[in-house]
């Protein structure tokens, strides 16, 4: 195995939720016993965990920790090893409408000759059924997800005229078109200038407002509290998962990380000044 993703072998951490992080039943999300492998070679092991509504959560780990293959294993979009994952009770297939996914711009063919409406209108046909057009209301429906990522004067623009910001706000209006409970986005953030970055935040807020559960694939140590309610920690296990002021320690982030982000001290230092008086992080 590469010595790169190797990780300590300790027990996975628990965390009791504080009282404002109800888990319902059913809740949002329950994963259980996952593990995924490649090749055989395993990326996921073991994890477990149950989530509350109307959270964000942010999934935080090295590279090659298996952040982006959680969400796909949570989608339904890899093959388990072992293990199950539930949304609201039910097998992760049984209940595809009420999930949405962003995936990483990476992954998209910016080239297919489409635009930005019709990008978005995907998202609509998952509710529509195969033998429906989307009509006049869903099209209205469709320029409203545009307005809200600021994106309704490029609606006409092709995708592959755009530039990387733009795309990934058309890709959030689309799961925002999809009307869903549940979303995964992977790496939002990724390569977007500041403006688009505050957009995409201020829309992850709205959507916690409204009651959705938002996990978010995420680099950026430093913004973690400003943006997220939770934070999973991850390296190949589960390290902890819960509320930013339980989880998102000095010690757990040496754990997720062994030492080896450079910045890592910096952001310990940071984490501790930014503690509650009387307490940890």
């Amino acid at each position: 195995m590469n010595s790169s993703h190797t990780v300590s072998v300790e027990p996975q951490s628990t965390v009791t939720p504080t009282p404002r992080w109800v888990i319902p039943d059913p809740p949002p999300l329950e994963v259980h016993d996952l593990t995924v492998a490649y090749h055989r070679k395993p990326v996921l092991w073991d994890i477990d965990f149950v989530v509350p509504e109307g959270v964000l959560i942010g999934i935080i780990g090295p590279n090659g920790a298996g952040k982006s293959t959680l969400i796909k294993a949570a989608l339904g979009l890899t093959p388990l090893a072992s293990g199950w994952v539930h949304c609201y009770g039910q097998p992760i297939h049984k209940e595809r409408k009420k999930i949405g996914y962003v995936p990483q711009r990476e992954s998209v063919d910016w080239d297919f000759p489409t635009d930005a409406l019709d990008v978005v209108l995907m998202g609509i046909y998952g509710q529509l059924g195969w033998f429906r057009r989307p009509g006049r209301a869903e099209r209205e429906f469709a320029l409203e997800c545009l307005r809200k990522t600021g994106m309704a004067d490029f609606a006409r623009r092709q995708i592959s005229q755009l530039s990387g910001g733009q795309q990934q706000r058309v890709f959030l209006a689309r799961a925002l078109a999809q009307n869903s409970r549940l979303y995964f986005m992977d790496e939002p953030f990724a390569g977007v200038d500041a403006a688009t970055e505050k957009a995409i935040v201020t829309l992850l807020k709205e959507l916690k407002e409204q009651g959705k559960t938002v996990f978010v694939v995420h680099h950026d140590l430093q913004t973690v509290r400003d943006y997220f309610d939770w934070v999973c920690l991850l390296n190949m296990r589960l390290v902890a998962i819960g509320p930013c002021e339980e989880v998102f320690t000095p010690e757990n982030l040496k754990k997720t990380y062994g030492g080896r982000l450079t910045i890592l001290t910096e952001v310990a230092e940071a984490v501790a000044r930014n503690a509650p008086p009387g307490g940890t992080p």
